[in-house]
């Protein structure tokens, strides 16, 4: 692995995240175009598209022999051991409602691992940044996660893929949570609350079938903020997974929230 690829990586994307968030943040409540992206009620504006052509075009100058998937255009690029992940809006639901929760993410691979997360939070101006062994921090300051003791008075933040909608099991399971638990956050903007967990201001994540764009550089924030990313068999996740089922928190909290969403399953 290239150091300095990385390092590079980092100064593009801290400057060219903040440009596509001010973008965001200066046409929100001002959008001009809207449609529907799915049958499942996604939808997609030209801020999406605005803010992933500025990150796009900047990673194909700097990176030309790297591959790029972006959340609306597809595959970019060449082949490569390099992978390029962007979601220019995370939150895009929240974002066309005047519900100011959003965010843009970057997320460099190498190897089907993440090396580099960038998260940008427009409208609190937050700059989330995570590097394999180098940790994890917002606005410069180093996030860790937190070890409530008691768990069960805590906050469990709630994931699930825009396919899995009413699905019995997915039902059953969120519920569960729901009762269990001092509050399940749900903000239809997931890497922010991967940043919340590895920011220490949510206890844990249940992530029910939701793999993306958006993905890769919150579970490294939380894993570079001393966090577990485990599935639900209880082994840790690494490497990449279409159809991901994971479980993440404090290492101290790992037995009690797995037993909890093995539980909830039955």
């Amino acid at each position: 692995m290239d150091v300095q690829i990385i390092n590079e990586a980092r100064k593009l994307c801290e400057s060219i995240i903040i440009q596509a968030g001010h973008l965001a943040k200066s046409k929100f409540d001002n959008y001009n175009s809207l449609e529907m992206k799915d049958e499942f009620g996604d939808v997609i504006t030209e801020v999406d598209h605005l803010t992933e052509q500025l990150i796009v075009n900047a990673i194909l100058t700097a990176f030309p022999d790297h591959q790029i998937h972006s959340e609306e255009i597809g595959d970019l690029g060449v082949p490569s051991e390099w992978l390029w992940l962007i979601d220019p809006l995370d939150g895009t639901n929240n974002f066309v409602i005047g519900l100011p929760v959003f965010s843009t993410s970057i997320t460099l691979m190498y190897r089907f691992e993440p090396v580099l997360g960038v998260i940008y939070e427009s409208m609190t101006e937050r700059l989330f940044i995570a590097e394999k062994d180098s940790g994890a921090t917002c606005n410069g300051l180093p996030m860790i996660v937190t070890n409530n003791t008691k768990l069960f008075k805590g906050n469990i933040g709630w994931i699930q893929g825009h396919k899995v909608q009413n699905e019995e099991t997915a039902v059953r399971l969120r519920h569960y949570i729901d009762v269990k638990f001092k509050r399940m956050l749900r903000l239809w903007a997931p890497t922010l609350q991967w940043c919340m967990l590895a920011k220490g201001d949510l206890d844990g994540i249940v992530l029910y079938n939701s793999e993306g764009d958006d993905l890769y550089s919150g579970i490294l924030m939380v894993k570079e903020a001393g966090g577990i990313v485990i599935d639900f068999e209880g082994n840790d996740f690494i490497g990449m997974n279409n159809e991901p089922y994971l479980i993440a928190c404090h290492p101290d909290h790992k037995d009690d929230l797995l037993r909890v969403v093995n539980e909830g399953l039955r």
